[in-house]
């Protein structure tokens, strides 16, 4: 291993806080990863970083190479970049990563049919609901529902994402069917709960277009959307639903809209991210290819929700 590569894996170390998530991603043993940052220091002559049993932090010279190594790291990326833009037939791997539910429904359909027209393309799909660095973790594009915060990355809208409140006939049986948003308040909910967030209400403008919320009850919560909309389905809770998560439920009479007339807040968009703005053929072939299946006007998703536009 030269030294360039003892400086990107340095660099990977800190961005990932410790050795062992670095050699994870790597799929190497930390010890590897250990002895390379010693033959580093060696090889420059100066101490990068101060290491106890449990932690580490770099010393001044290790700031300083860290910079470097990320100046490095954007010109090596651009170059083979640069260089793979002379192909006129798209080659290499693509690492992609998004969410179990959006990698599973809307990419691999798009990958088996972009394998078949650019069959030199090799695609690497990571499905991971957590929020994936891609930068530092190599990645080319990521397929997430909400805008980024970092504003390094690029991000590009791909679809809207509309909510509709849903249950099933069994529930209308057994609860009635609400007419008015007030009467949600005391019927049982499944509702979305993680660490970053916790879906308490529903946000809806008033007829006068005001902002409003109206609190739910809710009963089963789950940071899983997939799980979110199987409760539904039982029968026991409605559900204020993100539409991307749907499949035929609606159209099939598995789910029932519920107060249609209600104007409720959009959800967030559907976007692709991706580390720099001159993206590599296969890239941009394939991004394109996305946003082509997923729909530029209408997202695919709506197609089995009967009368959507005219709902919400």
């Amino acid at each position: 291993m030269d030294t360039t590569s003892r400086l990107l894996m340095l660099l990977e170390v800190v961005e990932q806080g410790s050795f062992a998530k670095a050699a994870e991603i790597r799929n190497i043993d930390r010890s590897v990863i250990s002895k390379q940052i010693s033959r580093l220091e060696d090889e420059l002559g100066v101490r990068l970083l101060n290491r106890t049993t449990r932690s580490f932090s770099l010393t001044a010279a290790g700031a300083e190479m860290i910079k470097k190594a990320g100046e490095l790291r954007s010109l090596l990326s651009e170059t083979v970049r640069m260089a793979e833009n002379y192909h006129q037939e798209p080659r290499g791997v693509l690492k992609v990563t998004a969410s179990t539910l959006i990698g599973r429904r809307y990419l691999q359909p798009v990958i088996n049919d972009f394998q078949k027209r650019f069959p030199q393309v090799e695609v690497e799909l990571r499905l991971d609901d957590r929020l994936v660095d891609i930068v530092s973790e190599g990645f080319d594009l990521a397929f997430r529902v909400g805008e980024p915060k970092d504003s390094s990355l690029i991000a590009r809208k791909i679809a809207r994402n509309r909510l509709l409140l849903l249950a099933a006939p069994a529930f209308i049986e057994t609860y009635g069917m609400p007419t008015t948003i007030t009467d949600l308040a005391q019927l049982p909910a499944a509702s979305y709960a993680s660490n970053s967030l916790r879906v308490e209400g529903i946000n809806y403008y008033n007829h006068t277009g005001e902002h409003c919320e109206q609190k739910i009850k809710s009963v089963f919560r789950a940071n899983d959307a997939e799980v979110l909309l199987m409760k539904t389905l039982s029968g026991t809770t409605y559900f204020l639903a993100p539409a991307f998560i749907l499949d035929k439920e609606v159209i099939d009479g598995q789910l029932v809209p519920l107060l249609t007339d209600v104007k409720l807040m959009e959800h967030s968009a559907m976007y692709a991210v991706y580390p720099h703005r001159d993206l590599p053929v296969r890239t941009r072939l394939f991004f394109d290819a996305v946003r082509e299946y997923i729909g530029k006007e209408r997202p695919i998703w709506e197609n089995s929700i009967p009368n959507f536009d005219q709902m919400y």
